[in-house]
C-alpha cells in the first residue's frame, strides 16, 4: 500500500529498506554530515547511487575513492554530483564541507557491477509539459540512459516543477509486467518545495474495481511518498516550486514503460514532451 513518511532527523538511518514496509525492491537513506565526519554504510545485496544533494564529499565504494563530489550548494543550483557505488559494496561517506547532505537511493541487484562517477555534465534533461497546461516540470536523468549495461535495475532522478503544476500527470503506473504496454516498478519521491513552507497534494488511486480507496496526501518540505501501486500523479500549490528525488526500481528489467489510464490518454496530444519523456526512461 502507498505510504507517506513524514519528514524527520533519520540521524542518517534508512527511510526505506527492502522487504520492510510495502517496497520489496528499494532503499533510501538521507546522510547530513559536518565537516571531516564520516558514514559508513553497507547494504549486502543492493546497488547504491550517492547524489550530493549540498556541499561536498569524498565518497570510496568497492575499493575505489572519489574525491570532491559535489558542485552545489543546494538544490536548486544546477545538476547532481554522483557516484554509483556498485552492488553490496561497503561505501564510506565523508562530508568535505559543512552542510553536506547526501540521498542515498538502492536496489535489489543479483549482478555485480562496479562503481563509477556522474558527473554534471553527464545527466540528462527532458522537458515535460507547458505552463498553458499547467503541467510545466524538467526531469534530470541522473541514473538512466548513461548507465546502460553498467549498473541493474535502479533509476534516478530529480524533477523540478513549475508552482502550481502537475506531474506525473497524464495520471499514469507501472505496477504489473506486461510488456511491452507497461513494466513493473516500485517507485519512491522524497519532496522538497521553494520556499519550504510550501506544500504540494500526492494523488494515489486504483482503476475502478481494484479494491483500494483512493487517496490524498498533502505533502511538505523534506516528505518522502511510498509508490508500489496504482496511479500516483502529483500537484504543487500556486506560489512554490518543487523538488522531487525520485527513486525507480523495476523488478524484472530495466527499462521503464509507464501506462497512461485510458480515460485520460487525450491528454497526451496537449501535453508537450510526454514521448520524450517515455523514451528517456526506457
Amino acid at each position: 500500500m502507498p505510504q507517506l513518511l513524514r519528514s524527520s532527523d533519520n540521524r542518517n538511518a534508512p527511510l526505506v529498506e527492502p522487504g520492510r514496509g510495502a517496497l520489496a525492491l528499494s532503499y533510501f537513506n538521507l546522510l547530513r554530515l559536518p565537516a571531516g565526519e564520516s558514514h559508513t554504510l553497507s547494504v549486502p545485496g543492493c546497488e547504491l547511487l550517492c547524489v550530493v544533494l549540498s556541499g561536498q564529499a569524498e565518497i570510496a565504494a568497492g575499493g575505489t575513492s572519489f574525491g570532491g563530489v559535489g558542485r552545489r550548494a543546494g538544490i536548486w543550483e544546477g545538476p547532481a554530483d554522483s557516484v554509483y557505488c556498485g552492488t553490496s559494496a561497503r561505501v564510506t561517506v565523508r562530508a568535505l564541507r559543512d552542510g553536506t547532505e547526501i540521498a542515498v537511493a538502492g536496489g535489489l541487484c543479483a549482478t555485480p557491477f562496479a562503481p563509477f562517477r556522474v558527473t554534471p555534465e553527464e545527466v540528462q534533461m527532458v522537458e515535460v509539459g507547458s505552463k498553458e497546461t499547467h503541467s510545466r516540470r524538467r526531469i534530470f536523468h541522473i541514473l538512466g540512459q548513461n548507465a546502460a549495461g553498467r549498473a541493474g535495475n535502479l533509476l534516478v532522478s530529480e524533477l523540478y516543477g513549475d508552482e502550481g503544476c502537475w506531474s506525473g500527470y497524464p495520471p499514469h503506473k507501472h505496477d504489473t509486467e506486461r510488456p511491452p504496454d507497461e513494466t513493473e516498478f516500485e517507485e519512491i519521491y522524497h519532496y522538497r518545495y521553494r520556499p519550504e513552507n510550501g506544500f504540494g497534494a500526492q494523488f494515489c488511486y486504483q482503476q475502478e474495481g481494484g479494491g483500494t480507496e483512493p487517496s490524498v496526501e498533502m505533502t511538505r518540505h523534506g516528505d518522502t511518498f511510498i509508490v508500489d501501486r496504482g496511479y500516483h500523479p502529483t500537484l504543487r500549490a500556486p506560489g512554490h516550486e518543487g523538488y522531487i528525488f525520485t527513486i525507480l526500481v523495476g523488478r524484472h528489467q530495466r527499462s521503464l514503460v509507464q501506462y497512461f489510464e485510458p480515460a485520460h490518454t487525450h491528454l497526451m496530444a496537449k501535453i508537450p514532451g510526454i514521448s520524450a519523456m517515455r523514451e528517456k526512461f526506457k
